[in-house]
């Protein structure tokens, strides 16, 4: 029993990690209808700024200030240096163009930095806190869900109380008409991708002390298993990236923890196929008109 209860926090912990990047994918499909491929590479970019500025200063806070202006800059930059002269007729560009990004931003970062590890430092113990001698959450942990339940109800408010977010969403589901209503709809788009990558940023800084520090490619696991998280929830609800991350992070603890490391890639291959093909749209996705 107390393995079971220390693998279930474990997987809660886990959970929240990939709950956090999950909501970055979330807020770019919804705000730009794009899966952003290179929203990993963009949160090492930002998350290394971020250290490096905080181990100069000595204050977590600023680097964490840091970490959010330059993901602000970096998707703004992104959007307009490079997305917006993309063809979106297939939406194969998109993806193409999202993977030669990450071999660049990888490769930058890799010539500044070094291929070497760095320890990233983070505000809380990260030591867990134990019940009758069962190890449960650490103030970290406490600290990261804190930060994506801030984030949940944020992008929920944006994208249902406000003009912003009502002009984002009709921006990127019927551009042209959206344009006909008096709307900006590259300026939107670039707020989409700058604040999705604002969250990647966020999740970033949150992710690699749990992880094993700053490098290059720090984010290649997390974005897998953080894109399945987004599909099982659905990819045009924020509650539902953070069920998806839930149910991902106990996933890899169970089957990590009872079968062994070696397969938990397959377990969420498996539950990323079963929802695929029961439900495509994810968990949470809304119920769809048919055109006849």
């Amino acid at each position: 029993m107390e393995r079971f209860v220390f693998l279930t926090f474990d997987g809660l912990s886990r959970g929240a990690v990939y709950a956090a990047f999950a909501l970055a994918l979330v807020l770019i499909w919804r705000a730009a209808r794009v899966v952003n491929f290179a929203q990993g590479a963009m949160a090492v970019v930002t998350a290394y700024a971020a250290y490096m500025v905080s181990d100069a200063v000595g204050s977590y806070l600023v680097g964490f200030v840091v970490a959010l202006v330059g993901g602000l800059l970096l998707g703004a930059l992104v959007e307009r240096g490079l997305m917006r002269f993309v063809g979106h007729a297939n939406p194969l560009n998109d993806v193409i163009v999202a993977l030669g990004l990450v071999l660049l931003l990888t490769a930058v970062v890799g010539i500044i930095f070094g291929g070497e590890f760095r320890a990233a430092n983070q505000p809380f113990d990260t030591r867990a806190i134990e019940v009758g001698g069962v190890p449960l959450m650490s103030r970290y942990d406490l600290f990261i869900w804190g930060t994506v339940a801030t984030i949940v109800v944020l992008l929920a408010l944006l994208f249902t109380r406000t003009a912003v977010g009502l002009r984002m969403r009709a921006a990127a589901f019927a551009p042209e008409v959206s344009r006909l209503l008096g709307v900006n709809v590259g300026r939107m788009l670039t707020l989409g991708w700058a604040l999705a990558a604002v969250v990647g940023a966020v999740a970033g800084v949150l992710i690699l002390p749990t992880e094993l520090g700053l490098h290059p490619h720090a984010m290649d696991i997390v974005f897998a298993s953080s894109f399945a998280a987004a599909i099982v929830g659905g990819l045009d609800s924020p509650v539902g990236a953070v069920v998806g991350g839930i149910i991902v992070g106990l996933i890899l603890s169970y089957v990590s923890g009872y079968l062994g490391a070696a397969l938990t890639p397959v377990a969420v291959l498996a539950v990323l196929l079963a929802v695929l093909l029961l439900r495509p749209g994810g968990i949470f996705s809304g119920v769809r008109a048919r055109t006849v």
